[in-house]
Protein backbone atom coordinates (compact mmCIF):
# COMPACT_ATOMS: atom_id res chain seq x y z
CA UNK A 1 0.00 0.00 0.00
CA UNK A 2 3.27 2.17 1.11
CA UNK A 3 4.33 1.64 -2.58
CA UNK A 4 1.45 2.43 -4.71
CA UNK A 5 0.46 5.69 -2.61
CA UNK A 6 4.22 6.89 -2.97
CA UNK A 7 3.97 6.03 -6.37
CA UNK A 8 0.56 8.13 -7.11
CA UNK A 9 2.08 10.94 -5.61
CA UNK A 10 5.04 10.86 -7.61
CA UNK A 11 2.55 11.06 -10.76
CA UNK A 12 0.78 13.36 -9.50
CA UNK A 13 3.79 15.58 -8.84
CA UNK A 14 5.14 14.93 -12.42
CA UNK A 15 1.56 16.06 -14.33
CA UNK A 16 1.29 19.07 -12.59
CA UNK A 17 5.16 20.07 -12.84
CA UNK A 18 4.82 21.90 -15.97
CA UNK A 19 1.25 23.46 -14.84
CA UNK A 20 3.15 25.05 -11.83
CA UNK A 21 6.16 26.24 -13.76
CA UNK A 22 3.97 27.70 -16.27
CA UNK A 23 1.96 29.53 -13.48
CA UNK A 24 5.22 30.66 -11.71
CA UNK A 25 6.31 31.62 -15.58
CA UNK A 26 3.28 33.98 -15.82
CA UNK A 27 3.22 35.53 -12.40
CA UNK A 28 7.29 36.43 -12.65
CA UNK A 29 6.47 37.74 -16.40
CA UNK A 30 3.48 39.95 -14.77
CA UNK A 31 5.98 41.57 -12.02
CA UNK A 32 8.54 41.97 -14.68
CA UNK A 33 6.27 43.49 -17.19
CA UNK A 34 4.55 45.77 -14.00
CA UNK A 35 7.73 46.62 -12.67
CA UNK A 36 8.52 47.95 -15.95
CA UNK A 37 5.19 50.12 -16.68
CA UNK A 38 6.02 51.54 -13.43
CA UNK A 39 9.48 52.84 -14.35
CA UNK A 40 8.05 53.71 -17.81
CA UNK A 41 5.19 55.75 -15.68
CA UNK A 42 7.71 57.14 -13.66
CA UNK A 43 10.16 58.69 -16.20
CA UNK A 44 7.14 59.92 -18.38
CA UNK A 45 5.62 61.78 -15.46
CA UNK A 46 8.62 63.15 -14.50
CA UNK A 47 9.51 64.30 -18.29
CA UNK A 48 5.97 66.02 -17.87
CA UNK A 49 7.06 68.10 -14.76
CA UNK A 50 10.21 69.40 -16.77
CA UNK A 51 9.87 73.62 -16.71
CA UNK A 52 9.45 75.59 -19.43
CA UNK A 53 13.33 76.95 -20.50
CA UNK A 54 13.50 81.12 -20.71
CA UNK A 55 16.40 83.40 -20.80
CA UNK A 56 17.41 85.65 -18.93
CA UNK A 57 17.63 89.09 -21.60
CA UNK A 58 20.83 90.21 -19.31
CA UNK A 59 22.69 87.45 -21.27
CA UNK A 60 22.52 89.30 -24.69
CA UNK A 61 22.60 93.17 -23.09
CA UNK A 62 25.29 93.64 -25.79
CA UNK A 63 23.36 92.62 -28.96
CA UNK A 64 19.83 93.24 -27.81
CA UNK A 65 19.79 96.80 -27.68
CA UNK A 66 21.40 97.10 -31.47
CA UNK A 67 18.88 94.27 -32.84
CA UNK A 68 16.01 93.89 -30.61
CA UNK A 69 13.48 91.87 -32.98
CA UNK A 70 16.38 89.97 -34.29
CA UNK A 71 17.86 89.29 -31.03
CA UNK A 72 14.76 87.59 -29.75
CA UNK A 73 14.21 85.84 -32.60
CA UNK A 74 17.67 84.24 -32.53
CA UNK A 75 16.63 83.03 -28.97
CA UNK A 76 13.39 81.73 -29.95
CA UNK A 77 15.28 79.56 -33.16
CA UNK A 78 17.92 77.75 -30.23
CA UNK A 79 14.97 76.83 -28.85
CA UNK A 80 13.58 78.36 -25.87
CA UNK A 81 9.99 78.76 -25.07
CA UNK A 82 10.57 82.15 -23.16
CA UNK A 83 12.47 85.45 -22.25
CA UNK A 84 12.42 86.74 -18.73
CA UNK A 85 13.04 90.87 -18.98
CA UNK A 86 15.61 92.99 -17.57
CA UNK A 87 14.57 96.56 -18.53
CA UNK A 88 15.27 96.30 -21.99
CA UNK A 89 12.70 96.86 -24.60
CA UNK A 90 13.95 97.78 -27.93
CA UNK A 91 11.13 100.26 -30.18
CA UNK A 92 8.17 98.35 -27.65
CA UNK A 93 8.70 100.67 -24.82
CA UNK A 94 5.74 102.52 -25.00
CA UNK A 95 3.92 99.80 -26.50
CA UNK A 96 3.24 96.40 -24.86
CA UNK A 97 0.55 95.19 -26.97
CA UNK A 98 2.85 95.33 -30.24
CA UNK A 99 5.37 93.68 -28.01
CA UNK A 100 2.64 90.89 -27.23
CA UNK A 101 2.16 90.41 -31.23
CA UNK A 102 5.92 90.21 -31.92
CA UNK A 103 6.59 86.92 -29.12
CA UNK A 104 3.08 85.86 -30.29
CA UNK A 105 4.86 85.94 -33.95
CA UNK A 106 7.82 83.75 -32.72
CA UNK A 107 6.42 81.48 -30.23
CA UNK A 108 7.84 83.34 -26.91
CA UNK A 109 6.11 83.88 -23.59
CA UNK A 110 7.49 86.12 -21.19
CA UNK A 111 8.31 84.00 -18.54
CA UNK A 112 8.59 87.09 -15.99
CA UNK A 113 10.67 90.29 -15.99
CA UNK A 114 13.18 91.98 -13.00
CA UNK A 115 12.47 95.39 -11.86
CA UNK A 116 12.96 97.48 -8.88
CA UNK A 117 11.17 98.33 -5.81
CA UNK A 118 10.77 101.96 -7.14
CA UNK A 119 8.91 100.84 -9.85
CA UNK A 120 6.24 98.95 -7.99
CA UNK A 121 5.67 102.06 -5.64
CA UNK A 122 2.75 103.96 -4.83
CA UNK A 123 3.84 106.12 -7.92
CA UNK A 124 4.58 103.74 -10.60
CA UNK A 125 2.95 100.49 -9.38
CA UNK A 126 -0.09 101.54 -12.00
CA UNK A 127 1.83 101.92 -14.83
CA UNK A 128 4.36 99.10 -14.10
CA UNK A 129 1.56 96.64 -13.94
CA UNK A 130 -0.38 97.90 -16.48
CA UNK A 131 2.00 97.14 -19.24
CA UNK A 132 3.17 93.88 -17.54
CA UNK A 133 -0.36 92.91 -17.65
CA UNK A 134 -0.34 93.25 -21.42
CA UNK A 135 2.43 90.53 -22.08
CA UNK A 136 0.75 88.56 -19.93
CA UNK A 137 3.09 87.75 -17.18
CA UNK A 138 2.56 86.57 -13.81
CA UNK A 139 5.95 87.07 -12.07
CA UNK A 140 7.94 90.21 -11.48
CA UNK A 141 11.12 89.70 -9.35
CA UNK A 142 12.98 92.29 -7.46
CA UNK A 143 16.32 91.61 -9.02
CA UNK A 144 18.76 93.45 -7.04
CA UNK A 145 18.77 95.95 -4.01
CA UNK A 146 21.58 96.48 -1.72
CA UNK A 147 19.56 96.58 1.76
CA UNK A 148 19.24 93.06 0.94
CA UNK A 149 22.60 92.27 3.11
CA UNK A 150 22.38 94.89 5.66
CA UNK A 151 21.65 94.56 8.57
CA UNK A 152 18.75 96.75 8.85
CA UNK A 153 18.54 96.83 4.87
CA UNK A 154 16.95 92.89 4.68
CA UNK A 155 14.14 93.94 6.92
CA UNK A 156 13.35 96.73 5.20
CA UNK A 157 13.18 94.65 2.49
CA UNK A 158 11.49 91.86 3.60
CA UNK A 159 8.69 94.31 4.49
CA UNK A 160 8.44 95.20 1.06
CA UNK A 161 8.41 92.36 -0.29
CA UNK A 162 5.21 91.11 2.01
CA UNK A 163 3.42 94.21 1.05
CA UNK A 164 3.33 93.93 -2.74
CA UNK A 165 2.81 89.92 -2.31
CA UNK A 166 -0.47 91.09 -1.13
CA UNK A 167 -0.87 94.08 -3.62
CA UNK A 168 -0.58 91.71 -6.69
CA UNK A 169 -2.05 89.04 -5.61
CA UNK A 170 -5.49 90.17 -6.99
CA UNK A 171 -3.54 90.51 -10.28
CA UNK A 172 -2.53 87.29 -10.20
CA UNK A 173 0.88 88.14 -10.35
CA UNK A 174 3.66 87.20 -7.99
CA UNK A 175 6.21 88.97 -6.86
CA UNK A 176 9.99 87.59 -5.49
CA UNK A 177 13.50 88.17 -5.35
CA UNK A 178 16.84 87.38 -6.38
CA UNK A 179 20.11 86.27 -5.23
CA UNK A 180 23.52 87.46 -5.48
CA UNK A 181 26.23 86.36 -3.28
CA UNK A 182 26.12 88.87 -0.90
CA UNK A 183 22.86 87.31 0.53
CA UNK A 184 24.62 84.23 1.87
CA UNK A 185 26.74 86.51 4.26
CA UNK A 186 25.84 85.60 8.06
CA UNK A 187 23.34 86.88 9.72
CA UNK A 188 21.53 86.50 12.90
CA UNK A 189 23.00 82.84 13.74
CA UNK A 190 21.78 82.27 9.43
CA UNK A 191 22.19 84.20 5.98
CA UNK A 192 20.36 87.17 4.87
CA UNK A 193 18.58 84.97 2.25
CA UNK A 194 17.61 82.13 4.72
CA UNK A 195 16.02 85.52 7.02
CA UNK A 196 14.52 86.65 3.90
CA UNK A 197 13.20 83.41 3.09
CA UNK A 198 11.65 82.86 7.01
CA UNK A 199 10.05 86.10 7.14
CA UNK A 200 8.28 85.92 3.82
CA UNK A 201 4.95 84.75 2.89
CA UNK A 202 4.97 81.26 1.22
CA UNK A 203 3.83 82.72 -1.66
CA UNK A 204 7.37 85.31 -2.63
CA UNK A 205 9.11 83.69 -4.86
CA UNK A 206 12.34 82.66 -4.20
CA UNK A 207 14.25 83.16 -7.35
CA UNK A 208 17.72 81.23 -7.00
CA UNK A 209 20.48 82.02 -8.91
CA UNK A 210 22.77 78.89 -8.53
CA UNK A 211 25.36 80.13 -10.32
CA UNK A 212 25.41 83.09 -7.43
CA UNK A 213 24.76 80.15 -4.75
CA UNK A 214 27.38 78.41 -5.83
CA UNK A 215 30.21 81.21 -5.84
CA UNK A 216 28.85 81.71 -2.12
CA UNK A 217 29.92 78.35 -0.91
CA UNK A 218 26.32 76.78 -0.74
CA UNK A 219 24.98 74.01 -2.08
CA UNK A 220 22.15 74.98 -4.78
CA UNK A 221 19.74 71.96 -4.29
CA UNK A 222 20.02 72.01 -0.48
CA UNK A 223 18.09 75.17 -0.79
CA UNK A 224 15.76 74.04 -3.48
CA UNK A 225 14.99 71.46 -0.97
CA UNK A 226 15.08 74.02 2.29
CA UNK A 227 12.64 76.25 1.24
CA UNK A 228 9.38 73.79 -1.26
CA UNK A 229 7.54 75.05 -3.76
CA UNK A 230 9.01 78.89 -3.74
CA UNK A 231 11.44 79.04 -6.58
CA UNK A 232 8.84 78.92 -8.95
CA UNK A 233 11.56 80.50 -11.45
CA UNK A 234 15.17 79.63 -11.16
CA UNK A 235 18.12 80.93 -12.65
CA UNK A 236 20.64 78.42 -14.01
CA UNK A 237 23.95 80.12 -14.49
CA UNK A 238 27.46 79.50 -14.04
CA UNK A 239 29.66 81.25 -11.76
CA UNK A 240 33.32 79.17 -11.04
CA UNK A 241 34.12 79.53 -7.96
CA UNK A 242 37.27 81.19 -6.57
CA UNK A 243 40.33 78.64 -6.65
CA UNK A 244 38.95 76.59 -9.24
CA UNK A 245 40.85 75.61 -12.40
CA UNK A 246 40.12 73.73 -15.48
CA UNK A 247 36.55 74.75 -15.67
CA UNK A 248 33.89 77.15 -17.82
CA UNK A 249 31.31 78.92 -17.23
CA UNK A 250 29.38 76.91 -19.74
CA UNK A 251 26.33 74.83 -18.49
CA UNK A 252 28.07 71.23 -18.65
CA UNK A 253 31.67 72.33 -18.41
CA UNK A 254 31.51 73.82 -14.74
CA UNK A 255 30.85 72.76 -11.19
CA UNK A 256 27.11 72.41 -10.46
CA UNK A 257 25.91 68.81 -10.19
CA UNK A 258 22.60 69.86 -13.12
CA UNK A 259 21.14 66.68 -12.42
CA UNK A 260 20.15 66.46 -9.05
CA UNK A 261 19.33 70.46 -9.44
CA UNK A 262 16.85 69.75 -12.03
CA UNK A 263 15.33 66.76 -10.26
CA UNK A 264 14.93 68.57 -7.14
CA UNK A 265 13.23 71.55 -9.16
CA UNK A 266 10.75 69.29 -10.44
CA UNK A 267 10.09 67.16 -7.21
CA UNK A 268 10.44 70.34 -4.80
CA UNK A 269 10.57 73.51 -5.89
CA UNK A 270 7.59 73.80 -7.71
CA UNK A 271 9.76 75.04 -10.63
CA UNK A 272 7.59 76.78 -13.44
CA UNK A 273 10.13 78.27 -15.57
CA UNK A 274 14.66 77.50 -15.80
CA UNK A 275 15.88 80.64 -16.63
CA UNK A 276 19.39 80.47 -18.37
CA UNK A 277 21.90 83.40 -17.82
CA UNK A 278 24.94 84.10 -19.19
CA UNK A 279 26.99 86.73 -17.49
CA UNK A 280 30.33 85.47 -19.21
CA UNK A 281 31.56 84.91 -22.45
CA UNK A 282 34.37 82.59 -22.56
CA UNK A 283 37.09 81.97 -24.97
CA UNK A 284 35.96 84.77 -27.05
CA UNK A 285 32.33 83.84 -27.60
CA UNK A 286 29.80 85.96 -28.72
CA UNK A 287 26.80 86.54 -26.21
CA UNK A 288 24.59 84.48 -28.20
CA UNK A 289 27.20 81.68 -28.86
CA UNK A 290 27.89 81.28 -24.91
CA UNK A 291 23.90 81.01 -24.33
CA UNK A 292 23.55 78.24 -27.30
CA UNK A 293 26.08 76.55 -25.43
CA UNK A 294 24.58 76.88 -22.33
CA UNK A 295 21.51 75.95 -23.38
CA UNK A 296 23.23 72.96 -25.69
CA UNK A 297 24.22 71.97 -22.42
CA UNK A 298 21.14 71.70 -20.25
CA UNK A 299 19.62 70.13 -22.75
CA UNK A 300 21.36 67.30 -22.39
CA UNK A 301 20.68 66.81 -18.29
CA UNK A 302 17.28 67.22 -19.44
CA UNK A 303 17.66 64.15 -21.57
CA UNK A 304 18.76 62.06 -18.67
CA UNK A 305 15.98 62.54 -16.54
Amino acid sequence: MKLKQLFKKAISIVVLLPFLTNVNAHTTGNSMKESAMKESAIKVNTVKKVPQLSVQLWSVKDVIGQDFNGTLKALADMGFAGVEFAGEFGSYANDAQALKVYLDSIGLKASGAHVSFEQLNHENFDKTLAFYQQLNLDTLIIGWDERAWHPQGIKEVVKLLNQLDKKLAPYNIKTGFHNHNHEFNDFQGTTYWDYLAMNTADSVVLQQDVGWTTYAGKDAVEYVEKYPNRTLTTHYKVRIPEGVTGKQPIIGQDTIDWLSLLKANISVGGTKWIVVEQEEYPNGLSSLAAVALSKKGLDQYIKQL
